[in-house]
């Protein structure tokens, strides 16, 4: 019998959020997104993309079993992304994220790159980036191309 390797990789993404009621009506009655699991009082789990949920759990109860996680004066070093169809869409999905809540924090921006995006905070200040990429693809099986583009 052969020694097979586990390729590591994401399935869930999760958030330690400060109020899972604020959250909740962020992302579940705001945006739309359907819970897979609703613990009231504990945890979120939405299903965001093939065989990836976002997790969204009261920081308190994160920082016990992860040990030593909290919210400080300045948004966490990371931001979660979403890539759009065309470039009108990025304004649109900025604009459905502040309706549900979010703070706006840039508006739909021509980038260096050779796409458009801008980005919106959540309630709890975790950061999105709403992104058309013409050079972005995902196959069939799931697997992601990004190509140059002339900026």
């Amino acid at each position: 019998m052969g020694t097979e390797r586990m390729q590591p990789r994401v399935d869930v993404l999760t958030l330690g959020v400060r109020d899972l009621d604020r959250s909740r009506r962020f992302y579940v009655d705001g945006l739309g997104w359907e819970p897979v699991l609703d613990v009231p009082g504990e945890v979120i789990f939405v299903q965001i993309g093939h065989g990836l949920l976002l997790s969204l759990w009261g920081v308190d109860d994160l920082s016990a079993e992860a040990g030593g996680v909290g919210h400080g004066p300045t948004a966490a070093p990371m931001s979660l992304g979403h890539i759009v169809p065309d470039e009108q869409s990025v304004g649109q999905v900025i604009d459905r994220a502040v309706a549900a809540g979010a703070t706006a924090i840039t508006s739909a921006t021509r980038r260096d790159w050779g796409g458009v995006s801008g980005y919106f905070a959540d309630p709890d200040g975790f950061r999105w980036e709403v992104a058309y990429n013409p050079g972005f693809s995902v196959a069939a099986d799931g697997t992601v191309r990004i190509a140059a583009v002339d900026g």
